[in-house]
């Protein structure tokens, strides 16, 4: 108790000595008892500041001030956000740890058990005619058991916990397949309400200058009151379009940032405009490159492999196990009144259920088979898949110069329709036409760049790999004399 009073006497002495050294400080160590501006400054110095080349609410120096974002950041964003990515990365270290469990078969078991028997022996009490009670302590009782060989069995399991570790890592492969390409196309999207948007704006500053037009037509007396009201109606509704075209790019970006993994980013902005960039790869090395890096066609090779090892562990259940175990206990009348031990090699038969263990077998075996069966089902199902998004991509390619010629001749016609209603020879229905039909057209053209981008990251998505310059050379076949395309592949993960 003395000793307790005096530790709290000595603690009350520190703490008021560190209370001294707070009030009595030198100038040089008073931080944090005056006001620095730059740390908090007027309200009038944060306030939003509208910026009119990019028409974006900034705060000047703070977290809300905008940032310019490329495909490859986004992409980075996501393998280090998306939680689906994450969970499989999970499941690999999980499966790695599982194979040391299997190796732990060949460690030493170790066990202490202590405590205290009763015992009251019922038939010699009975024979003798009186109650023999017996007390037994246990101080302590070690026991160590070491497994020297089970012909095998543990080499398989750590065997089919490998290609268990191994089918995880190729999913976790496959997801940050599905992941970039859900990224990319995402980005795409953004990147396509963004122009769909400023189709929406060049629309709206058209139909205004229609109505300007309409409007001093009529105040000159050449032209009716109703293509006024007509080019008022033409305007309000490219507003309304207008409205909508934001609403999407809104939508477009939390999509992007949802599948990044982060669904309350800041706003920012996409740095690049929606482009062609060419893809000549052909069907063939398309199918080359899934063959080798596909992850659903190497899982499907893994996981036969490991149905014909669980056949071989099956076949094991006959085999005996070789182990030593030794045992050291005091005890008795009293805790430490004597002592024993004990010590062996012993070869453990299981008990055998022939009929069991046959069955087992084969169930085994027919898994094996089914295994095969759905390798060969996936392989099938991965040509197909590459297949189709070979031909969708194709179509998209060959649809943009279509979509472009389109786009020139309805801007043409509308700068002709334009011209002759500006001198008063064209009439508003001729010229409303020619506007939707060069928006159309605008849309249409951008929409198959969209596509096509799409398309193409579908296809890296299917063959398992980046369709990107600077690594794999691919023979076009157009040039039989040496004259090959060069496009590359970068490896997704």
């Amino acid at each position: 108790m003395k000793k307790i009073l005096i530790i709290f006497l000595l603690l009350s002495m520190l703490q008021q000595v560190s209370y001294a050294a707070f009030w009595h400080k030198s100038p040089n160590e008073n931080i944090g008892n005056t006001i620095k501006k730059e740390e908090y400054p007027d309200s009038k110095d944060v306030e939003p500041k509208i910026d009119s080349n990019q028409d974006t609410i900034l705060i000047k120096g703070g977290i809300e001030e905008t940032m310019d974002v490329t495909l490859e950041e986004c992409l980075r964003y996501a393998l280090g956000n998306n939680p689906r990515i994450q969970a499989a990365m999970q499941d690999v270290f999980a499966s790695d740890a599982r194979i040391r469990q299997a190796w732990s078969a060949y460690f030493p078991q170790f066990g202490w058990q202590t405590g205290y028997t009763r015992i009251k022996q019922l038939q010699l009490s009975d024979a003798l005619g009186q109650n023999l009670i017996f007390n037994y302590f246990v101080l302590g009782q070690i026991s160590a058991t070491q497994m020297l060989y089970d012909f095998g069995v543990t080499q398989n399991q750590v065997t089919i916990r490998k290609l268990d570790n191994q089918g995880y890592k190729i999913t976790l492969t496959g997801t940050v397949n599905d992941v970039v390409c859900e990224v990319k196309k995402a980005y795409f999207n953004l990147q396509y309400t963004l122009e769909a948007k400023k189709v929406a704006e060049e629309m709206v500053e058209r139909y205004e200058a229609f109505y300007n037009q309409a409007k001093a037509f009529y105040q000159a007396g050449t032209s009716p009151k109703v293509d006024v009201t007509i080019a008022e109606v033409n305007l309000s509704n490219a507003k309304l379009l207008l409205i909508q075209a934001e609403n999407a790019v809104d939508i477009a970006m939390a999509k992007l940032n949802n599948t990044m993994g982060m669904p309350y980013a800041n706003r920012y902005n996409i740095s690049d405009n929606l482009k062609y960039n060419p893809c000549d790869i052909t069907l063939d090395q398309a199918m080359k490159i899934a063959r080798e890096s596909r992850p659903e066609f190497l899982l499907a090779e893994v996981q036969v492999e490991e149905a014909r090892q669980n056949v071989k562990l099956v076949k094991k259940s006959y085999f005996p196990q070789l182990t030593v175990e030794g045992q050291y206990q005091i005890g008795g009348r009293t805790f430490v009144s004597n002592y024993g031990y004990n010590f062996g090699g012993y070869l453990n038969f299981p008990t055998i259920n022939g009929m069991l263990i046959k069955n087992e077998i084969k169930e085994a075996k027919a898994l094996y088979s089914k295994e095969q069966a759905n390798a060969i089902n996936t392989k099938n199902n991965i040509y197909y898949e590459v297949q189709q998004a070979y031909y969708a991509m194709l179509e998209k390619k060959n649809s943009i110069p279509v979509s472009f010629l389109g786009m020139k001749q309805a801007k043409e016609n509308y700068e002709l329709s334009y011209g002759r209603y500006k001198v008063g020879v064209g009439n508003p229905v001729e010229l409303k036409e020619a506007q939707t039909q060069y928006q159309n057209a605008l849309l249409t053209y951008y929409n198959s760049l969209y596509q096509f981008n799409a398309a193409k990251a579908d296809l890296e998505k299917y063959i398992g790999k980046n369709i990107a310059d600077g690594e794999v050379q691919l023979d076009t076949g157009k040039n039989k004399q040496n004259k090959k395309s060069k496009r590359h592949l970068n490896h997704v993960s």
